[in-house]
C-alpha cells in the first residue's frame, strides 16, 4: 500500500483528504502543521510515495516544508493544496520542487485523480528501463542516463525531480524538435491530466535555472514562439 503524507492545518479539510485517499487504497499519515509534517517524514525514514502540503499554515508553511522535503528527497511526489487567490504561491511551489497543485475547493475525484497520476509517474521512474532501451543519451556536454535516472553536464550531476527528469527525457528523445505544451503535458502528466498548461512553463523555467549557464538567455532549452519548446543541439 502506497503511503501519503497529508499536511493540512484545517481539521475538516485534512479529514476529507484522508478519508478519500484511504477509500482509494492509499495509506495516510496526518500532520496538522509543517513542523509535525517534517517530523513525521523524518521518523518514517522518508518512506512516503507522495506528500500533500497545504500552502497556508502557521509557523512552517507549505512552501517552507516543500523546500525542506526536497532537500531530503528528489523521488517523492509533492502536491500543493492552494487557494484560488494564491496564484504566485502556486508558481513558487513549483519552482522550489513541487510536482503539481490542487486548488481548493476540490472534489474527491479530482484529488484522487491527481494523486493517482503522480503516483504512476513516481512508479515509472522507480522501475528500470527495458533491456532494449539505450543506457545513455549524449547531447553535447549533457549525458542522460536512463537506467540511473541521472543528468550530467560536463561530468557534473544535475539534481532533478521526477517530473524534471521526464521533461528532459522527452526533449532528449526528440532533439531539435519543437514540442508544444500539450505534447509535453501528455507525455509527462498524462492525457487525463486536467490541470493548467502553465505547469509546463514553470517547470521549463526551473529546468533552465539548473542546466543553462545564463537562464535568461538559454542556449539549450529554447522557446519556440507560438508553439512551445525544443532542445537545441546547436552550439
Amino acid at each position: 500500500m502506497k503511503r501519503v503524507l497529508v499536511v493540512e492545518d484545517e481539521d475538516t479539510i485534512r479529514e476529507f483528504v484522508v478519508i478519500n485517499l484511504n477509500r482509494a487504497g492509499y495509506e495516510t499519515v496526518e500532520a496538522n502543521c509543517g513542523e509535525a509534517g517534517l517530523k513525521a517524514f523524518d521518523e518514517a525514514g522518508g518512506d512516503f510515495h507522495i506528500a500533500l502540503l497545504d500552502i497556508s499554515m502557521p509557523g512552517m508553511d507549505g512552501l517552507q516544508l516543500c523546500k525542506e522535503l526536497r532537500r531530503r528527497t528528489d523521488t517523492m511526489g509533492i502536491i500543493m493544496l492552494t487557494a484560488r487567490t494564491q496564484e504566485m504561491d502556486k508558481v513558487t511551489g513549483l519552482m522550489i520542487g513541487a510536482d503539481d497543485y490542487v486548488t481548493k475547493p476540490f472534489s474527491p475525484s479530482e484529488l484522487v485523480a491527481r494523486v493517482d497520476a503522480l503516483s504512476r509517474r513516481v512508479d515509472m521512474l522507480s522501475k528500470p528501463k527495458t533491456q532494449q532501451a539505450p543506457d545513455e543519451i549524449h547531447l553535447g556536454e549533457f549525458t542522460l542516463n536512463l537506467r540511473r535516472r541521472t543528468l550530467t553536464k560536463s561530468g557534473k550531476n544535475i539534481e532533478l525531480t521526477q517530473v524534471e527528469f521526464q521533461i528532459i527525457e522527452c526533449f532528449f528523445t526528440h532533439p531539435d524538435t519543437a514540442l508544444d505544451r500539450t505534447d509535453i503535458l501528455n507525455s509527462v502528466w498524462g492525457d487525463s491530466y486536467f490541470g493548467e498548461e502553465k505547469i509546463v512553463d514553470v517547470n521549463i523555467r526551473r529546468l533552465r535555472m539548473k542546466i543553462e549557464d545564463e537562464p535568461s538567455t538559454p542556449r539549450h532549452l529554447l522557446t519556440v514562439w507560438g508553439m512551445g519548446y525544443k532542445w537545441s543541439t546547436e552550439q
